[in-house]
């Protein structure tokens, strides 16, 4: 399930992408399916750079990587191991929200964007993710989990602090939306809550068979109840 729109980031051959707290891999998986593309990864927990490997490795093996490259590490997003202008793209999905110093890992993110570059930054939307937090203070309180909220003048001043020009922005996965304050509602951690694992089905059926009652319904859903915030930048 991606939640950057690829369609945005001018992604041709010989062009590199940085997916900054790639996690388990979607949207570095995607990148490297372009054709000639040159994905890095990087995360600073070494089980999601352990399984983004493992995905791009097979991905590799299958013949998938289309003339690109690959590579996954464990990395910093407030010291990233990255010359300046590095990347002709970076994606930084449902990262910011999880970090103390914001403003260093923005100001490291513009560091290593090319000039001409395009950066897609998603986080919690400031509404869902308020209910969220009014629902279950555990989904926000573990360690290494979200440390606020953003409203959207919020991130998007925090990325043009650094220079960057925000050229749109979108909202997206509002079905998810719902999912979550079940979650919150029954219990973070309890995943044999019947509704939970009802709804959960049903995400997966969403995003395994697309149909076009369910992708309708999230597409008129999102600009009220999106889940995510995406902003799109561009570096001078």
């Amino acid at each position: 399930m991606l939640t950057v729109n690829f369609d945005r980031l001018a992604l041709a051959p010989g062009k590199s992408l940085l997916d900054v707290g790639c996690g388990e891999g979607r949207h570095a998986c995607e990148a490297y399916s372009r054709p000639g593309v040159k994905c890095f990864a990087v995360d600073l927990d070494p089980e999601n750079v352990s399984k983004t490997a493992g995905m791009l490795a097979q991905m590799e093996k299958a013949g998938m990587g289309r003339g690109g490259a690959w590579k996954a590490l464990c990395a910093d997003s407030t010291c990233l191991p990255f010359d300046d202008a590095s990347f002709d793209a970076i994606i930084c999905a449902e990262v910011m929200e999880h970090i103390p110093d914001n403003k260093k890992a923005a100001s490291e993110i513009a560091r290593v964007l090319k000039p001409g570059g395009i950066l897609a930054v998603s986080v919690p939307r400031y509404f869902p993710e308020r209910v969220c937090w009014a629902l279950s203070r555990e989904y926000h309180s573990n360690p290494g989990g979200h440390i606020r909220i953003y409203k959207k003048r919020e991130i998007q001043a925090l990325i043009e602090a650094t220079g960057l020009q925000c050229t749109g922005s979108h909202y997206c996965h509002a079905l998810h939306s719902f999912y979550w304050w079940l979650k919150c509602a029954c219990g973070v951690r309890n995943e044999n809550a019947p509704l939970v694992k009802a709804y959960h089905r049903l995400l997966v059926w969403d995003i395994v068979k697309k149909p076009r009652l369910t992708r309708t319904l999230d597409r008129l859903l999102n600009p009220v109840i999106g889940k995510s915030l995406v902003l799109y930048f561009k570096k001078s």
